[in-house]
């Protein structure tokens, strides 16, 4: 026998287990990228900070961990449910700005890795290999964060769109629609 509650939101244990598992990953991967730092005798200190997309990822990190805080406390409370709409709107948000922060954290982990000999950057991670054995391990907990919103949003979006019917659901398909009109026109009369 299924409830009412369970016929309305089918996922949502695995909808709370998908926001549960973001706070853990966000908070690594900026705890990994916000302690970040490597000093080189030779070429000096490099810090997370010292590059804008390294910043951004533990920006986003800290927003995205505090958003899954706050939706699974509005999750628990029954008189929030009617407001799906926000909760997919804010979780498309957090999944849209979690792939521009990890595909900008990516790009200078693998700029540090490999350079790029056409502007004559070369690449530092044989002198700073920690840190970007650090970075590396930041992002690819970003990444996972992400793929658990990407699964979130596709879940908001179910919970959302079911509620309506398909576009055309109560359109007459047989292709005798003037026939119909003309019959319901001769009922009225």
């Amino acid at each position: 026998m299924t409830t009412t509650t369970t016929r309305r939101r089918p996922f949502k244990v695995p909808e709370m287990a998908l926001r549960v598992c973001v706070i853990p990953l966000a908070l690594a991967s900026l705890w990994e990228m916000a302690t970040n730092k490597q000093a080189d005798d030779t070429y000096g200190e490099i810090s997370f900070s010292n590059l804008s997309g390294f910043k951004y990822l533990v920006f986003i990190n800290a927003v995205t961990a505090a958003y899954s805080v706050v939706s699974i406390l509005m999750s628990s409370f029954k008189s929030l449910a009617r407001f799906d709409w926000l909760i997919f709107l804010l979780d498309q948000a957090a999944a849209y700005l979690l792939v521009t922060s990890c595909s900008a954290a990516a790009e200078l982990v693998y700029l540090a890795r490999e350079g790029d000999r056409e502007v004559s950057w070369g690449e530092v991670c044989s002198y700073f290999g920690r840190f970007c054995g650090r970075a590396t391990v930041s992002v690819a907990l970003q990444a996972a964060a992400l793929l658990c919103f990407v699964a979130l949003s596709l879940v908001s979006a179910f919970r959302v769109f079911r509620e309506f019917d398909a576009p055309g659901a109560h359109v007459d398909c047989s292709g005798d629609s003037d026939s119909k009109q003309a019959q319901e026109q001769e009922e009225g009369r």
